[in-house]
């Protein structure tokens, strides 16, 4: 690593007295105290790029301690740290040793089998749909909720905006504090509390108790949301990395699809209440996977380590970088509380992007919201069979996760173009791509159904093959989008994401509220065409920022201008 710009750094032989750990299986064994401690060996991450493993560290980019390997397991602090800024500090480094992982060490997240590592990934993503799912699933039976509580169809829709509003606060909590306690607990606790808030949805006696009780559920179901992205990041290297979390961009949008199918059986079966029981039994056997998965946070793995060694050696100067440099848990809620919101204010990319991809969210709840009126109230099709119509949008999302592989090469050959290192804007070609299926996809829906299109024989199938194009295009621009983001703010990854996640969940929140209402009162064509104009008027976004991108980000304070 490069030495401080206030110091000499030593040489990388250089000895020290300590007692150094090796793996002996599972078990740390200190080794004599005169051992070198050895600079790490860089592997598998790009110390440039962003990382959301590690999105709340106060000086990004200080050290590698927790991506690299060394032979004994421990370096001194003086040479780990890439700046040091303050002299004083710099002579208390030096009587400091940082842990690191050993080479083939077991505890390490990147050293888990293959098979394991997809394990974990198929676990993430899956949760990942299992709450996603449970926000869309109630739509399965709203005429048995209506009829239940009285109310009319604006009230029972709120059963599902509250729950996605849950989606958009929950992670503002959630985020700073697995940097306290790491992954492992928040997959499992918050889960534990929001399989108990399905209970009381399923027996509500008013609609008071269910709307409540549906908020708490997608503020404590909200969890994977911010855990996923993080923990794909932590067992896959940046290389390695490509589908799992191609796979981890598309769950948030096949899960709210899936809701549908499965609810609208259940409905037309057993009746509402029985939605909720099977979306806590689904919940449930999600529960059980989660708590299969071990922590996979670096920093908490050798934090834990240190301690350990600490009490094993009596050697209090082994510690880590987290402990070194404290981030106050005020700090890291400032990432997710203020500072995303000031970003919005100040940063055209951040907010245009943002803008667009709560649009498509939005519209996907839209989707659950005017497939009911054409199938159900043109059609007059059962709610399981409307359901069964959202089974297009799996399919365009299929076909997205098949692109996917072939963007990232396009990703690679433009980044080796350059000499390796790509620029933030080539991530837009994906979403380029993508953008003119959404307004497509759109203007065939409305002008495929009633009145246009009135129903008999075949005709179902215009309508329907609607959310194959939409399908494909919103998972496109999401990840493109969402990729886009993470590049061009490296030192505030956190903060962007948080904007992002707000105004995504803010718009998905909404959209149920007043889209049935839309199709009644402007008709199938002009309501659906409304929103295919307003995504059509977004579709330059992504061209623009390709070519003004970066002459923006040199003007930005927070963006890279790289």
């Amino acid at each position: 690593m490069p030495s401080s710009p206030n110091m000499e750094a030593p040489s990388s032989e250089q000895s020290t007295a300590a007692h150094t750990p090796r793996h002996s299986g599972d078990t740390l064994i200190p080794l004599h105290p005169t051992v070198s401690l050895h600079r790490t060996i860089s592997r598998g991450h790009d110390p440039n790029a962003a990382d959301l493993s590690y999105p709340f560290r106060a000086e990004a980019g200080l050290t590698s301690e927790y991506r690299d390997t060394t032979e004994t397991g421990l370096i001194r602090g003086d040479t780990a740290f890439r700046r040091i800024r303050d002299p004083e500090k710099a002579k208390h480094l030096a009587d400091l040793k940082l842990v690191t992982f050993v080479p083939n060490d077991p505890e390490d997240p990147r050293n888990f089998s293959r098979f394991f590592k997809w394990y974990i990934t198929a676990v993430c993503a899956l949760s990942v749909v299992e709450v996603a799912f449970a926000s869309s699933v109630v739509t399965g039976d709203f005429n048995g909720l209506e009829a239940e509580f009285h109310m009319g169809e604006v009230v029972i829709a709120l059963s599902v905006s509250l729950m996605v509003c849950g989606f958009g606060v929950g992670p503002l909590l959630w985020s700073p504090l697995c940097e306290i306690v790491g992954r492992r607990s928040i997959w499992i606790f918050p889960t534990i509390v929001y399989i108990i808030f399905i209970i009381p949805c399923a027996l509500a006696k008013n609609i008071q108790t269910l709307l409540i009780c549906r908020f708490l559920c997608g503020f404590f179901a909200s969890a994977p949301l911010t855990l996923a992205g993080g923990t794909i990041s932590d067992i896959w290297d940046n290389e390695e990395r490509g589908f799992a979390i191609a796979l981890f961009a598309a769950a948030p949008y096949g899960g709210p699809v899936l809701g549908p199918i499965v609810g609208g059986f259940i409905g037309e079966t057993v009746g509402w209440r029985w939605i909720f029981w099977v979306n806590m039994i689904y919940a449930g056997v999600m529960l059980f996977f989660k708590a299969s998965i071990p922590e996979t946070f670096a920093p908490t793995i050798l934090k834990r380590r240190a301690a350990r060694l600490r009490k094993e050696t009596g050697d209090e100067t082994i510690c880590t970088e987290q402990e070194v440099y404290k981030v106050a848990f005020s700090d890291m809620l400032m990432d997710t509380l203020i500072r995303p919101f000031a970003m919005l204010v100040t940063e055209p990319i951040l907010l245009l992007l943002s803008l667009y991809i709560a649009l498509i969210y939005g519209l996907l709840y839209a989707f659950f919201f005017s497939f009911p009126v054409v199938f159900g109230d043109d059609y007059h099709w059962n709610n399981g069979l409307v359901g069964l119509t959202f089974i297009s949008v799996w399919i365009g999302l299929a076909l997205a996760l098949a692109v996917m592989p072939l963007l990232q090469r396009d990703y690679m050959k433009r980044a080796d173009a350059k000499g390796g290192k790509a620029e933030p804007e080539d991530r837009l070609v994906g979403m380029m791509v993508g953008s003119i299926w959404v307004p497509i996809s759109l203007f065939i829906f409305g002008w495929t159904s009633p009145p246009a299109v009135m129903p008999g024989g075949g005709n179902w199938v215009g309508p329907v093959s609607s959310g194959i194009p939409f399908g494909f295009g919103m998972v496109v621009i999401y990840f493109s989008a969402n990729a886009y983001i993470i590049d061009a703010f490296p030192g505030y990854v956190a903060s962007a994401l948080a904007a992002k996640t707000v105004i995504r969940s803010g718009s998905g929140a909404a959209m149920p509220l007043f889209i049935t209402a839309m199709f009644h009162n402007l008709g199938n064509g002009w309501a659906a065409s409304t929103w295919a104009f307003i995504s059509l008027a977004m579709c330059p976004i992504p061209f623009l920022f390709y070519r003004y991108g970066k002459t923006i980000r040199s003007k930005s304070k927070r963006a890279t201008s790289a």
